[in-house]
């Protein structure tokens, strides 16, 4: 069997793992339970995007020093935070509802009433899938021009493309990713790249297909998370 090095990150903590090349992510995903204590199904793990399960390491081509960054909380965390006392909670509540949808904001109301894009991609209610080979295309930016996101894994770069021109983000450059479903279209989001240190560097995208919201902020986000 041929064994290949890797650093597994979770939660700051590291650990040096010898596996085997022609194991399964969905393996991996049970040495990463025997490590950490954290139940395969509330992991995600990355590998430059999210790491299939049905896959073997060789075919997504994993070699020597490869560093697979989990995110996930254990049980014991998440009902630790899922148990705040019940008056904070109606604390919470009455906060969120003075909040308005973003999307009936003015700013976004204006790109939003154009219209959905005529070469807008298809959406898929309900279902989360890995990011596209292709660009993901067809949305308008915040000034109502076309946009088009290219996810450079190789080079840990997100593209942004404009009729005008290609920002060539790196990932690790990108502070947040905020997404809210677009009211009356519910299957596509209205997501932003924030660029700064504060909202006002948000780079807006609007008409995101649902399926991929997901796999967008794990990919900008996952890779960096945690070092």
């Amino acid at each position: 069997k041929e064994l290949v090095e890797l650093k597994v990150i979770w939660n700051k903590n590291k650990y040096d793992v010898k596996f085997c090349l022609d194991s399964t992510g969905a393996e991996l995903k049970q040495k990463i339970h025997s490590l950490t204590g954290l139940p395969p199904a509330m992991q995600k793990v990355m590998f430059k995007g999210l790491l299939p399960e049905e896959k073997t390491l060789r075919e997504i081509k994993v070699t020597n020093g490869a560093k697979i960054m989990v995110v996930g909380s254990t049980i014991n965390d998440v009902l630790a935070v899922n148990t705040p006392k019940e008056a904070s909670q109606q604390e919470v509540k009455a906060e969120e509802n003075k909040k308005e949808p973003l999307c009936r904001q003015k700013q976004h109301r204006k790109v939003l009433d154009k219209g959905k894009p005529d070469d807008v991609m298809p959406s898929v209610k309900g279902v989360q899938e890995r990011l596209p080979t292709v660009p993901l295309s067809g949305m308008y930016n915040k000034s109502g021009g076309k946009v088009r996101l290219t996810f450079k894994l190789e080079q840990d770069q997100l593209w942004i493309g404009t009729k005008e021109r290609t920002e060539k983000l790196p990932m690790g450059s990108i502070k947040n990713v905020v997404s809210e479903p677009i009211e009356g279209h519910e299957d596509y989001h209205m997501m932003a790249f924030q660029l700064g240190p504060t909202e006002a560097s948000y780079y807006w995208v609007y008409w995101v297909p649902t399926q991929y919201v997901d796999a967008i902020k794990d990919t900008v986000l996952g890779k960096w998370q945690y070092f």
